[in-house]
């Protein structure tokens, strides 16, 4: 039976996460393993891995193929360089001691790498950070700036209105009292002559009416006796 050391895919869409499992190479990707050696989880950066080094190792060792995704791991973890050493030292080209003091100095060149690299990484995250920060200041003063010259702009605009405002309503004060003042100044010119005209006018009145009155009655009674002597004849 060829065993393969492989992923076996879990979690939900868009956020994934792997078992490294060793499997029979006939089974699917996701079906029935023999043994579960770690986890992989590529989302997080760097990618975490979780990872039995010694079963992977036995596996390995056993003749176990792993795929592509699985060599970086064990690469990554130091599995295959492990197994390097112990394959030169069944051939003889150095002793066990020798091959433990190769992979401790491997190892430590390794993790001081990685140590760097999360290092550079926070550094690099909190750079950016700072300039999101700095940008949202930056977008906060200038709405900030933006709405104060506005408010300025609305206040000198409501001065200017108000000045106009209370020029207008001096000018309307001024105008109705120089309206006021010739009311007053006209008054008792018009008085004088609108009472002096009606004096006047009615004697000419009376004497018109009198003349129209009295002539015809006078000239109708001598008219009905001439009548009246006419019929006696």
């Amino acid at each position: 039976m060829a065993v393969k050391l492989r992923l076996a895919r879990h979690g939900r869409k868009s956020k994934p996460y792997y078992y490294i499992i060793a499997a029979d190479s006939r089974t699917p990707r996701d079906g029935r393993f023999i043994e579960r050696l770690g986890s992989y989880n590529p989302v997080t950066n760097p990618a975490t891995i979780n990872l039995d080094f010694d079963k992977a190792l036995d596996w390995l060792m056993k003749g176990a193929q792993p795929t592509e995704t699985v060599i970086r791991i064990l690469s990554y973890k130091g599995v295959l360089m492990k197994k390097h050493l112990l394959d030169g030292v069944k051939k003889g080209a150095f002793s066990e001691a020798e091959a433990e003091k190769r992979f401790t100095a491997w190892l430590e060149d390794k993790n001081k790498k990685v140590a760097a690299k999360l290092s550079d990484l926070s550094a690099k995250e909190r750079e950016e950070a700072k300039a999101k920060l700095a940008a949202e200041t930056k977008i906060k003063e200038d709405r900030t700036q933006a709405i104060a010259a506005k408010y300025a702009a609305e206040t000198a605009e409501e001065e200017e209105v108000s000045a106009e405002e209370e020029v207008k309503d001096e000018a309307a004060e001024t105008t109705e009292a120089t309206a006021e003042e010739a009311k007053v100044e006209e008054k008792p010119v018009e008085e004088k002559p609108a009472e002096e005209p009606k004096a006047e006018e009615k004697p000419a009145e009376e004497k018109k009416e009198e003349p129209k009155a009295e002539e015809p009655k006078a000239e109708e009674k001598p008219a009905e006796e001439t009548k009246e002597e006419k019929k006696e004849e």
